[in-house]
């Protein structure tokens, strides 16, 4: 049996960073990497839009916050050093209505309570200068949002760590955690491994990996799919950067949006639909007995009974060309649904609790033998190396 320090659960981009800044600051310790799949970020950083996302929509002082803030300069430092390209082109969030204003406002006064410096109010005629074809009343030019490629920036992750003698594992699917004496055995599909802590960032199956140690969680994974279109090439030029909607403050989405992307081509959406199954990319995709779960949850049936009108517009757009292109009408009037093609989806693994709260803040629970990264929804990806450097701190506190 082979014997590690440290087993990380999940090769994503929160995975792969907690590794990489584990084995910077702690070389000698043994580190591995499982993943069921065949390949890295295969799930959310997979499916991520790419944006590197600046910290205006989160708490003061939440995790959310203080890490997306300290995680973009870390992200952009990372990527200058390591060549990965990405772009600070800004973005416009856009109320388009008179209702909308004073949650714009708010939006702003946050921003400015999160440290972000030169954040600009401005009216109609100078929103047309940054997006011609955009129409809204008032909006706020955030210039720190860019974007970039995190299949990418996780690779140079993986990298690091595996020059840095960390092991990766693909195609390892764990089966169980036994705690004992030293620490934990985390039993995979092809063997078993002894480690003193296991750490899991497992994204979509966070909690269910979370249960195998630990008996009283109050929350559970629900997974929301979003679904994209994309702009046809020859509409492209609608779009200069990123437009966004303000967003529900009740609901943690923000609303289907434009997104210009570091590969080229834009992006339009997401909408927010439940997901038949954890991976489901496809509205086909569905597995009876983690849909039974996501629908037997109290906390998921008192939202579904809170947003119910909302779910149901969701859902709506999602079978409905015309719908999606109508929601995406009120940033851009002249948008015409021809001028959509279908595009790719992601699923967003996003925590629910007990009493119908969703989680909206990352969260981190610790127990003699583990450390469950249980909720990392976005900003994880911008946020990625400050929640690596978070956990590597707890972690090393232990050796």
């Amino acid at each position: 049996m082979v014997k590690y320090d440290i087993v990380v659960i999940g090769a994503g981009i929160v995975g792969l960073a907690t590794a990489l800044k584990i084995k910077e600051k702690a070389p000698s310790l043994r580190l591995l990497v499982l993943d069921k799949e065949g390949e890295i970020a295969a799930h959310q950083t997979g499916h991520n839009s790419g944006v590197i996302h600046s910290g205006l929509y989160y708490k003061p002082g939440s995790l959310k916050a203080i890490n997306c803030i300290r995680g973009y300069g870390m992200l952009v430092e990372f990527s200058r050093e390591h060549g990965i390209p990405f772009e600070l082109c800004g973005k416009v969030v856009v109320a388009t209505s008179e209702a909308e204003r004073p949650l714009l406002h708010n939006l702003l006064k946050r921003g400015t309570e999160n440290g972000l410096k030169n954040l600009k109010l401005i009216g109609r005629e100078e929103l047309r200068e940054h997006e011609p074809h955009v129409s809204g009343l008032e909006a706020i030019f955030v210039p720190q949002t860019g974007i970039i490629d995190y299949t990418e920036v996780a690779r140079k992750y993986a990298e690091i760590i595996e020059s840095a003698e960390g092991e990766i594992a693909l195609n390892e699917k764990v089966l169980d955690i036994k705690p004992n004496t030293t620490g934990s055995t985390v039993v995979t599909a092809k063997r078993s491994c002894e480690t003193k802590l296991v750490i899991n960032c497992s994204g979509l199956y966070s909690d269910k990996i979370a249960r195998l140690t630990e008996q009283k969680m109050d929350v559970k994974i629900i997974p929301f799919r979003g679904e994209y279109y994309e702009l046809v090439p020859e509409k492209q030029h609608l779009v200069k950067n990123l437009i966004y909607p303000v967003p529900d403050p009740n609901f943690p989405f923000l609303g289907v949006h434009f997104t210009r992307m570091i590969k080229g081509g834009v992006e339009a959406g997401p909408n927010a639909v439940l997901a038949f199954r954890r991976e489901g990319y496809r509205k086909s995709d569905v597995h009876l007995p983690e849909l039974a779960e996501s629908l037997a949850w109290p906390g998921f049936r008192k939202v579904a009974y809170r947003y119910w009108q909302t779910g149901l517009g969701e859902m709506y757009r999602s079978f409905s060309k015309s719908a999606f292109t109508r929601a995406l009408q009120r940033l851009m009037p002249d948008l015409k649904e021809d001028d959509l093609k279908a595009g790719g989806s992601g699923v967003r693994a996003q925590a629910c609790d007990r009493t119908g709260g969703l989680i909206d803040d990352f969260l981190i629970l610790e127990n003699a033998s583990v450390i469950n990264v249980c909720n990392a929804p976005s900003p994880a990806a911008t946020s990625s190396l400050s929640i690596g450097d978070t956990v590597a701190e707890l972690t090393l506190k232990r050796f």
